[in-house]
């Protein structure tokens, strides 16, 4: 891939873009280090730029990176899972407990997620199905209007992409879009238990699905 079809504000933000869709896409598979050098190479970019994007994206999680190593993509263990559903399940409930007490205004872009993630192919690319699926929730974070929750919301991105990468094949497409429907569905009618509810299903049995995958996997 040359420079040219790097097309976004800055070079190094049209870098983290398209490394993240590699990532997600399976072109740098788990373990695999992500050298400066290589992306450099790769996207015909300066040291500097690839690296600026690395460290851009082992901020977000998506990569790590050890002193004097290259970054890799990381395996999520069980115990990651755990972590993570740790800290985003009770920020998620609190986040559709807000909105169920706001009439449910301002989801539209919850609504066009939706939307987007029933019309997806069954074989559209990992990262166009990872965009549609977090979307819904980083659209709710939005819809909070509360800077702070959103800010703590999307600091969690990197390592929610790596679990939706796996939480494709533990639920399915259908399955995720009707259960995003289910939880907007409970927030425009105001009933903030059913929301609430209706959400940490979702999010539990995502996380129980990741862990029975990482159990076998191990």
């Amino acid at each position: 891939m040359s420079r040219a079809g790097l097309s976004t504000v800055t070079v190094v933000d049209a870098l983290v873009e398209a490394l993240r869709e590699q990532i997600l896409d399976g072109q740098w598979p788990a373990a695999a280090p992500v050298a400066e050098v290589e992306v450099a190479r790769r996207f015909e970019v300066s040291r500097p730029t690839a690296k600026a994007a690395v460290r851009t994206l082992v901020f977000e999680g998506l990569l790590r990176q050890d002193s004097h190593h290259a970054a890799v993509v990381p395996s999520l263990s069980a115990q990651d899972i755990e972590d993570l559903y740790f800290v985003r399940i009770p920020l998620e409930l609190a986040m559709v407990e807000r909105l169920s007490q706001a009439n449910g205004a301002g989801l539209d872009d919850a609504e066009n997620a939706i939307d987007a993630l029933e019309k997806l192919s069954n074989d559209a690319v990992t990262s166009t199905f990872v965009a549609a699926d977090l979307g819904f929730h980083r659209a709710l974070a939005a819809a909070t209007g509360n800077w702070r929750l959103e800010r703590s919301y999307n600091t969690l991105a990197g390592e929610e992409h790596l679990c939706m990468m796996q939480t494709r094949q533990a639920l399915g497409r259908t399955r995720i879009a009707r259960e995003h429907r289910e939880i907007l569905q409970a927030i425009r009618r105001g009933d903030g238990p059913g929301a609430v509810e209706a959400a940490r299903r979702h999010l539990t049995g995502a996380r129980d699905a990741l862990l029975k995958r990482a159990d076998r996997t191990a």
